[in-house]
């Protein structure tokens, strides 16, 4: 025990590329053991998604999602492969998988398997559209997800085509933070009884999960709302708004008050008055004037210098960082936000830090995501007491 808060859980991360394996790996950033299952000679496809490293199997991604993990290759499609990935899951605590439905069935890997294996063993299952349901067997990834579930159409300029936030995988970082919490429950289940169980993510319904008031809106009054642009259409002002010199702040003003103090920094406190636009009504129906005001007024000076004024007034305001802003940023610098980890034989390497943050139990980067099959022999050995010679005859055979 080394004091972590999941110290002694063992995680089988079956998974390949993002979701569930994002949830395997905030659990070993808080001291769960957990091996990587790979497919031998190729291993998870994301160790080739993103920019080269500078190591043949792995990427920047995977060296910065990877972490934290040991990485087992073993062939789940053959007989003995499965064997072995029975054996495994007889003595851990949590499998983590986000094939499409069926697939671990066909392996013979299912959860009527795994649980007669091990009751207690909890089983994490993100897919596309869940495990459940006539679109079960539809392939699906994070940018599916994004439409299926209702945000990129909620993306984009009016009248434009839809786009993907920053055009990343939130969906499946959503749906991994997900499974984790489902993970901890499970968890806590099993202490109280013994027992394990399933946890079942669809990639859509983590998007879908937090999209404010989408929901009651149109069951209530059959609204449809569509793309706002860089605003919204329950604030004002409250969107992007440009600089003079060509770089960009967001603008939050979510009450009459954030608005009245947003006027007395432009130096005109009377547009705050009730017969202006003191009154966030009076500001959405003059939305277009509201927002060239400020326009204006944010034009007339640099960023450093908005950024400034509008501190000094309480207005709530921040930067569109790019990533070269975000390694300037005293903030982020202070907060450890960015870790360099040595990767022996690629030096440094600069990674997004823990978090959350705890304040007795604190997370780290133990390593980063590790070489194809770095482990094989440790754990097959250590933990199934396999001996040399079964080794090199399974590793002849192609099973690992």
């Amino acid at each position: 025990m080394d004091g972590k808060p999941l110290s002694g859980v063992r995680v089988l991360d079956a998974a390949t590329f993002i979701a569930a394996p994002y949830t395997a790996s905030i659990l070993g950033e808080f001291g769960a053991e957990v091996i990587k299952v790979e497919r031998p000679g190729e291993g998870d496809p994301f160790r080739r998604f993103g920019t080269p490293s500078g190591r043949p199997d792995s990427t920047l991604a995977w060296l910065s999602e990877g972490r934290n993990k040991k990485s087992v290759t073993i062939d789940l499609g053959t007989t003995e492969g499965a064997d072995l990935f029975l054996r495994l899951a007889a003595v851990s605590h949590v499998v983590c998988e986000n094939f499409r439905p069926g697939t671990m069935e066909k392996w013979g890997l299912g959860w009527e398997e795994l649980s007669a294996a091990n009751p207690g063993l909890v089983m994490l299952r993100i897919s596309g559209y869940g495990q459940t349901g006539p679109y079960k067997d539809r392939p699906g990834f994070a940018r599916t997800a994004h439409a299926f579930g209702g945000l990129t159409h909620l993306a984009g300029m009016p009248g434009g085509t839809p786009v993907t936030p920053g055009s990343t995988s939130i969906g499946d970082y959503m749906s991994g933070l997900y499974g984790a919490v489902g993970v901890l429950l499970a968890l806590r289940h099993r202490e109280q009884t013994g027992r394990g169980q399933v946890i079942d993510v669809a990639l859509y319904e983590s998007v879908f999960r937090v999209l404010d008031e989408i929901a009651p809106a149109y069951a209530q009054e059959g609204k449809v709302r569509g793309p706002e642009g860089a605003g919204t259409l329950n604030a004002c002002p409250h969107g992007h708004f440009q600089a003079g010199d060509g770089s960009w702040i967001a603008i939050a003003c979510t009450s009459d008050k954030m608005f009245e103090r947003l006027a007395r920094a432009m130096g005109r406190p009377q547009l705050a008055s009730p017969e202006r636009y003191g009154e966030q009504s009076r500001r959405l129906a003059a939305r277009a004037d509201v927002d060239r005001l400020v326009t204006e007024w944010t034009g007339s000076m640099d960023r450093d210098r908005l950024m400034e004024i509008c501190l000094a007034h309480e207005v709530p305001a921040a930067p569109l960082n790019t990533i070269a802003d975000i390694f300037a940023d005293p903030h982020f610098k202070a907060r450890d936000n960015l870790v360099e980890v040595n990767e022996g034989d690629l030096g440094p390497v600069v990674v997004p830090a823990v978090i959350p943050r705890l304040s007795e139990t604190p997370g780290e980067i133990t390593n980063l995501g590790p070489a194809l099959g770095n482990a094989t022999d440790e754990v097959l050995g250590g933990l199934l007491g396999l001996d040399e010679d079964e080794i090199a005859r399974l590793r002849q055979a192609k099973v690992i």
